[in-house]
């Protein structure tokens, strides 16, 4: 059965407040979410190293077992330090030790998604920042399909910034060049870098075409979202909203009509500022009804 799954990266700011102190904690607190307006709760978690691999992976193990024992996916973001366009050979073995690290807090975690940040075009031009990420993608990939077991995937993430590499079609573009990329639609990123053009459904469907025509039917329909409404200024992205936010965007209606209409079976990730698990419910409010 084609299913869209939802859960937050991170634990809201009320999983705190209400006294708990562990994401050991977080598994059975996402199952009674939505109390009242469907049964099971939510069904996934994001994990973010954004700021480096600070955990042992005993832990990492523990928290496996404990998510698989509720019922939750996992998914990693790996350290946001990635930048594949990098020209610095040293820095560019850096960002292969985050993503070779990342696997294996995967294997760890009994996670099968590593979401992670392409690169930034820093001081070349943006056809040749593209260029050379290319060309190490398809470099490096043949050791990271060994590595990844059946169902695991690297996601490189589309950004919200004009310096960073990641519109929708470079990240589907780049997923090309390997079966084991599985695109990640930040829909706030891209809302936030193409001024709100995320309005209408049609809007979002044409990012599935192209994805379909490029990458096929299963991962785009598997494809890993992330979704928050996020302030953005001539540059792109600013900072994270909640949903109670109505001006900047984008609204989640007319994603989910896509999402609903094409019988996809997507992960979706909400990374609200502080209302991660609260948005997430919101979310699966809607695509239930």
């Amino acid at each position: 059965m084609d299913k869209v799954l939802f859960g937050p990266s991170g634990n809201s700011n009320s999983f705190y407040e209400q006294g708990h102190k562990s994401t050991l904690e977080a598994p059975a607190w996402l199952k009674v979410q939505g109390k009242g307006k469907f049964e099971g709760g939510l069904e996934l978690f994001e994990y973010s190293f954004g700021q480096g691999y600070r955990m042992k992976m005993e832990m990492a193990e523990k928290l496996g077992k404990e998510f698989a024992l509720h019922g939750i996916e996992l998914s990693i973001h790996a350290p946001y330090f990635i930048n594949f366009a990098n020209p610095d050979p040293e820095m560019y073995e850096k960002s292969l030790g985050y993503v070779r690290t990342g696997i294996k807090f995967m294997k760890a975690f009994g996670a099968k998604r590593l979401i992670f940040h392409a690169g930034s075009c820093g001081k070349e031009s943006r056809e040749n920042a593209i260029a050379l990420l290319t060309k190490r993608f398809k470099e490096f990939m043949p050791e990271f399909e060994a590595e990844l077991d059946e169902g695991m995937y690297l996601c490189p993430e589309t950004m919200g910034k004009t310096m960073q590499i990641g519109t929708w079609k470079e990240i589907i573009n780049l997923c090309t060049i390997s079966e084991k990329l599985m695109p990640t639609f930040d829909f706030g990123h891209i809302n936030a870098l193409t001024q709100g053009s995320l309005k209408t459904a049609a809007d979002f469907q044409e990012i599935f075409d192209f994805c379909q025509e490029k990458l096929g039917e299963y991962r785009t329909k598997n494809a890993h979202i992330h979704f928050s409404k996020i302030e953005f200024g001539t540059k792109g992205e600013i900072r994270h909203l909640t949903f109670e936010d109505n001006f900047y965007g984008p609204e989640f209606q007319p994603l989910c009509e896509v999402l609903v209409k094409n019988k996809m079976s997507c992960h979706v990730i909400c990374e609200s500022n502080g209302t991660m698990a609260e948005d997430s419910v919101a979310m699966k409010e809607i695509y239930l009804s």
